[in-house]
C-alpha cells in the first residue's frame, strides 16, 4: 500500500505575514529545535535595528514550532521574554499535560484509572478539566478529552511526522470498538476533595456542583478536584493543550510591563497581546486549506486576541487515496467525515479555543457558529466546496483576498 504523509503547521504561514505586516528588525531569529537564549545575539537596538521593530524567534515545544515575535526596549528584554516563554511551554508539557512523559500529572490521572481513592488535580487541571467537561455537554459529545485509547490506535500525529511511512495502518474494526468502549466524558467523574481517600466524595450530582462552582468562582479561588477514571479511560489533552498555554502566556504577558507587544505562535493557535509601536493593528493571515502555502483571508485586530484554527490539512496521512486526519470523531472513532476543511475560531479568553475549533468542525456550520456564540466567540468555516461561512461578528475582523 503506497502512502504519502504530510506535516502542516497552519500558523506558520499566519505568523510570517502577521510579522511582514510589521517593520522587520534586526534581532536575532531563532532556529527551530535551540533555544532563544542560545541563539547568536542580533544588534541591539539603536546599532542597526530601526526603533520599534520587533524581534523573533522560533523554536519547537508541545509538538509545534513556536514563532514570536516580540515588541520590547531592547533585544535582551525581549529575549529573556522569548526564554521565559519557552520555559513555560516546556514545564507545562513535562510537567502537567503530555500523556507520554510519567512526570506529567495527566500521565499520573490516567495510571490511576480503575483506583477506588482516584486522583487529586491540581487546581490548574480541575479548571481545565471542568472546562472540558462543560464543553462535551454543550457540544453535544464532539468533544471529548478522554479519547486517549483511540487518538493512541491511529496515532496520526506521530505518523504525521515519521519519515517512513510504510507503517502506519489503520486500527482493526475490534481493537476500534474496544478502545471507543472506554472513552465518553459523561464517565469521567470530577468531586470536590474532602481532603480523604476521596470516596465520600461521590455522591451523585456532586459532579456538577463542584464544577459550577468552580466555574463561577463560587469559592472565592482556585479549588482542587478529585478526578476519577474508569478503568482503561485515558485523557488526551492535545485539543486543549495550547488553549492552556495561551491563558499562561498572557498571565506572563501581564507581569512584564516591559513587553509592549506580541504575536505568539503555537502550531494552529496565535497570541496577540498589547500594541505596535505605531499603534498599527494586528494583521494575522488564515491559511487556505486549498494551498497551504498561501492565505485565504486576513484578520484585523487590535489588542489581545486568540486564534485557533483546525483543518484536516493540518496533521495527516494519505493511504489508498484517503487522508485520515487527526481531528477523531468521538462518535465513531474514526478521523471525522465533515463537510468542512477548516474552522478558525476568534476569541479573547484562549483557553477553549482549540476544543471549540475541533468540536465546530465535526458540528458544521450551523450547529457550530451556534456553539461558538455560547462562549461569546467568532467562527469561520472553510467549507469542502470553497465557500466561506462566518458568524457576523466575524465579518468585522476578517477580509478575503
Amino acid at each position: 500500500m503506497k502512502l504519502f504523509l504530510r506535516t502542516f503547521t497552519a500558523a506558520l504561514l499566519a505568523a510570517v505575514l502577521c510579522c511582514g505586516c510589521a517593520d522587520m528588525g534586526a534581532g536575532s531569529k531563532g532556529q527551530t529545535g535551540r533555544k532563544p537564549g542560545e541563539e547568536e545575539r542580533g544588534p541591539a537596538a539603536g546599532a542597526g535595528q530601526q526603533a520599534g521593530s520587533p524581534w523573533q524567534y522560533a523554536d519547537t515545544a508541545m509538538g509545534t514550532v513556536v514563532q514570536q515575535t516580540i515588541y520590547a526596549s531592547d533585544q535582551e528584554t525581549a529575549q529573556a521574554f522569548c526564554v521565559q516563554t519557552m520555559e513555560l511551554l516546556w514545564e507545562l508539557e513535562r510537567e502537567r499535560i503530555s500523556w507520554r512523559l510519567d512526570t506529567s500529572e495527566v500521565y499520573r490521572a490516567n495510571a490511576s484509572a480503575g483506583s477506588e481513592e482516584g486522583f487529586l488535580l491540581s487546581e490548574e487541571l480541575s479548571e481545565l478539566l471542568a472546562h472540558c467537561r462543560l464543553l462535551w455537554e454543550r457540544s453535544k459529545g464532539t468533544f471529548d478529552v478522554t479519547l486517549g485509547s483511540v487518538t493512541r490506535l491511529w496515532d496520526i500525529d506521530k505518523w504525521a511526522a515519521e519519515s517512513d511511512q510504510e507503517g502506519f495502518r489503520i486500527p482493526g474494526e475490534e481493537a476500534l470498538e474496544r478502545a471507543l468502549s472506554t472513552c465518553g466524558s459523561g464517565k469521567m467523574r470530577l468531586v470536590k476533595d474532602l481532603g480523604t481517600s476521596g470516596t465520600e466524595s461521590g455522591a451523585p450530582g456532586e459532579d456538577s456542583q463542584a464544577m459550577s462552582a468552580l466555574l463561577d468562582g463560587e469559592s472565592g479561588q482556585r479549588e482542587r478536584l478529585r478526578l476519577f477514571l474508569p478503568e482503561g479511560m485515558r485523557l488526551d489533552l492535545g485539543a486543549v493543550g495550547k488553549g492552556l498555554a495561551m491563558e499562561k502566556l498572557i498571565r506572563l504577558l501581564e507581569e512584564r510591563s516591559d513587553v509592549t507587544g506580541a504575536v505568539i505562535s503555537l502550531g494552529g493557535s496565535i497570541l496577540t497581546y498589547g500594541s505596535k509601536p505605531d499603534g498599527g493593528p494586528w494583521r494575522v493571515g488564515i491559511v487556505d486549506p486549498f494551498d497551504t502555502s498561501d492565505s485565504l483571508g486576513i484578520l484585523t485586530l487590535e489588542g489581545q486576541w486568540c486564534i485557533s484554527t483546525s483543518g484536516d490539512y493540518e496533521r495527516y496521512v494519505e493511504a489508498g487515496g484517503v487522508r485520515y486526519h487527526h481531528i477523531l470523531d468521538p462518535g465513531t472513532g474514526a478521523p471525522a467525515v465533515s463537510d468542512v476543511r477548516g474552522v478558525t475560531i476568534l476569541l479573547k479568553d484562549g483557553l477553549l479555543g482549540d476544543g471549540l475549533s475541533t468540536a465546530c468542525y465535526i458540528l458544521g456550520p450551523e450547529k457550530g457558529m451556534a456553539l461558538a456564540a455560547e462562549y461569546g466567540a467568532e467562527a469561520l468555516f472553510v467549507m469542502a466546496d470553497g465557500e466561506l461561512e462566518m458568524s457576523e461578528g466575524m465579518k468585522h475582523y476578517f477580509k478575503e483576498k
